[in-house]
């Protein structure tokens, strides 16, 4: 994996009274992809902020390659970032707000108009230069702001939820366009969002966040296959639950069922079951296959790629996503398979 090109090391940020970042240690690999993912209040845009110069830490450090920039002015520190609200001039158009950072920078005026045309071709904006923010989409006044921070050539593009003020539709189109112009690029990106399936669709790692702290690092697989805890597996993405206690490395029992795991479980003890709706097949219970777990339909509700289930089983409720293209809905009476090398395995 290469290097780290930014680098946070135990910090930590109050704002106010409250402890809005709190000891976060993380390496953003140069040339990747890395998103900071959690819930509102977690602290991952007060991160970004620290990094971004906005923000001073009140303990750790934070370097951009070996430089360590905690007193660095956000000007100095070759850092661009897309703020969630755009922060166009609306009384520029779009070759002035493309070119602001430039101007700022006092480059010469024929260098910054090839550099501007150059950008817009790259956001796919040429032929849009003359208009003004509130004539744009709010797909192009996203991509506006996005030109603006490449422009100065920075070494780390920072983006706030920069797809929040878009429609569902659009979102999954622009993040698309950002990944591919981030890998055309080869910019170290650090991205901040709720969304997990943003985070899982665009993402080299991910950071997930809570209570301004990073529980858990990884790949998208790894995120949501082996979740580090119970916040990590309900936060990204839908989870069954289910309580057991240790029978030997490759069993579980749950409410007297046997249930076998392909992972080898370490201990002994009490453990909870990870298992992904969509990774559990359910069949009609008439075909009376073994081992599985009996249940009863309680609810369907048809989600276009899927039709999903809640199922009554082993004294609780399960979550069941069948593919729907020529799937014949379930009623009553069904039962439940769980795939052994699905199954993920939380200590308590």
């Amino acid at each position: 994996m290469p290097e780290a090109h930014v680098r946070l090391r135990g910090v930590s940020k109050h704002l106010g009274t409250h402890l809005a970042v709190d000891d976060v240690s993380l390496d953003v690999p140069e040339g990747a992809f890395v998103t900071l993912l959690g819930p509102s209040g977690c602290g991952k845009t007060t991160t970004l902020r620290m990094v971004a110069g906005f923000y001073q830490p009140d303990l750790g450090e934070i370097r951009i390659r070996e430089r360590v920039v905690n007193d660095v002015p956000p000007h100095r520190r070759n850092t661009a970032m897309v703020f969630q609200e755009y922060a166009l001039f609306p009384h520029m158009s779009v070759t002035e707000n493309v070119g602001y950072g430039l101007r700022m920078r006092r480059v010469p005026r024929g260098e910054a108009r090839r550099r501007i045309a150059q950008v817009l071709e790259l956001v796919g904006l040429s032929g849009q230069e003359r208009k003004f923010p509130h004539q744009l989409s709010g797909g192009q006044q996203q991509r506006v702001a996005l030109a603006r921070a490449l422009i100065v050539e920075p070494e780390v593009l920072l983006l706030d939820e920069p797809l929040s003020n878009l429609d569902a539709k659009l979102r999954v189109r622009v993040r698309t366009e950002i990944r591919q112009l981030q890998e055309r690029l080869g910019k170290t990106t650090l991205y901040v969002t709720h969304d997990q399936e943003e985070a899982l669709a665009i993402s080299d790692q991910i950071a997930v966040m809570h209570g301004g702290r990073i529980l858990q690092v990884g790949g998208p697989a790894d995120i949501y296959f082996q979740p580090a805890s119970r916040f990590v597996a309900d936060f990204v993405g839908l989870a069954n639950f289910i309580a057991g206690e240790i029978v030997d490395a490759h069993h579980v029992n749950v409410n007297g069922m046997l249930v076998m795991v392909a992972r080898p479980i370490a201990g002994r003890g009490r453990v909870t079951l990870v298992v992904r709706p969509e990774m559990i097949r359910m069949v009609p219970a008439v075909q009376n296959v073994e081992p599985a777990l009996q249940g009863r339909v309680t609810a369907t509700s048809f989600l276009g790629t899927v039709t999903r289930y809640w199922v009554a089983a082993l004294g609780g409720e399960w979550v069941v996503d069948v593919p729907a293209p020529g799937h014949e809905v379930l009623r009553g009476e069904v039962a439940l398979l769980l795939p052994s090398d699905r199954i993920h395995v939380l200590a308590e």
